[in-house]
């Protein structure tokens, strides 16, 4: 059986995205083969097709952090799971793709009748803003927060679950943005145009008790400067290192996987030696899946009820066809888009933009 699936050959741009189509694998003893239905778009994706990502495979792999899916075949030994029944996992790469082998522990069962689109959304920006928000930052309703990137994937996640948690809730985006932050009951800051640190302390006298920072390099130190005594800026991306979805770094073409990583290392030692107790603690939702994989379990699955229960909604910006992933790439590199890119395949319905 022939399946189709996106290969990156060589880092760099949106051209860098082949559709190949190749023999379908069988799963081995413990793997189940899924047939995919929705894989997200993000910007580690991003930074991976760049070769800047600290998890960037080596050449040529198939991008894709996350995916939602169904059970195709089960590889000897597999029990517990049936045919057609839908699954998630966080791959972190290989998700781009209209079949994959996985082993079964890293698969998480998906409550029936959910859109595989919404469901994917979870699996990667909502158990991000999850854990950062609950296992991170240890956020008590009451308290002030500030969100970078508040219109985006794991932003707009952040705001919908803080709002259920009962924060304070204030968001940097673009002034075109301002509306579907403010509607998530978070007051919008104009990153363009206005200085946030002096806008935090304008409108809560002595900031705030956690920033959610994705930027990194010196934007971590910025963040720092809203918060109040005490607080905690989670630091969980690297976005900075992009500019029009392209890395802003030298060496284009290349792995290089810990350059910006190093900077980021060195303002969180930094932070905790000033005085303010005022600290920068890491996030990765990889290295806590990996020595905690229970937890990344039971998070999913609580997200999944709380989508059951609609008691969230997660924001889709755009679904894509699989075969164009690389406008996929495009739009989410230029940015100001609100909520998650999808790629969607094996049948499922796609509402196709013009890119």
């Amino acid at each position: 059986m022939k399946y189709k699936h996106i290969v990156v050959a060589h880092y760099g741009g949106p051209d860098e995205l082949r559709v190949i189509e190749e023999e379908c694998s069988e799963p081995k003893r413990g793997e189940v083969r899924v047939r995919v239905l929705a894989a997200g778009v993000s910007l580690p994706d991003v930074m991976m097709r760049e070769g800047i990502h600290p998890e960037t495979p080596r050449l040529p792999f198939t991008p894709g952090w996350d995916l939602v899916g169904v059970v195709d075949k089960r590889g000897a030994g597999v029990e517990g799971l049936e045919q057609g029944q839908m699954v998630a996992a966080l791959p972190i790469f290989g998700a781009y793709t209209e079949f994959v082998c996985l082993p079964q522990n890293r698969l998480v069962p998906v409550p029936p009748g959910l859109d595989p689109a919404e469901a994917v959304s979870l699996v990667l920006n909502y158990i991000t803003a999850y854990q950062m928000l609950h296992r991170s930052a240890k956020v008590k309703a009451g308290q002030r927060v500030l969100i970078h990137g508040a219109a985006g994937g794991v932003g707009t996640a952040l705001l919908q679950l803080g709002r259920l948690a009962g924060l304070e809730m204030y968001g940097t985006c673009s002034l075109h943005d301002a509306p579907a932050v403010s509607a998530f009951g978070a007051v919008p800051i104009d990153f363009e145009h206005q200085d946030f640190v002096k806008e935090i302390h304008r409108l809560t006298g002595d900031g705030v008790d956690a920033v959610f920072e994705s930027i990194g390099g010196r934007h971590i130190w910025q963040s720092r400067k809203a918060l109040r005594r005490g607080g905690k800026v989670v630091a969980f991306g690297l976005t900075g290192s992009l500019r029009g979805g392209r890395s802003t770094g030298g060496g284009q073409g290349r792995r290089h996987r810990f350059r910006a990583i190093a900077i980021f290392g060195w303002y969180i030692a930094v932070s905790w030696m000033l005085p303010g107790r005022k600290r920068v603690v890491p996030y990765s939702i990889q290295t806590l899946m990996r020595l905690k994989p229970d937890l990344f379990r039971q998070d999913l699955i609580t997200l999944f009820n709380l989508l059951h229960e609609h008691k969230i909604k997660p924001v889709i910006a755009q679904r894509f066809p699989l075969t164009e992933a690389r406008k996929a790439h495009e739009l989410l590199g230029r940015g100001g888009i609100t909520g998650k890119v999808v790629l969607v395949c094996n049948g499922e319905p796609t509402e196709r933009a013009t890119v």
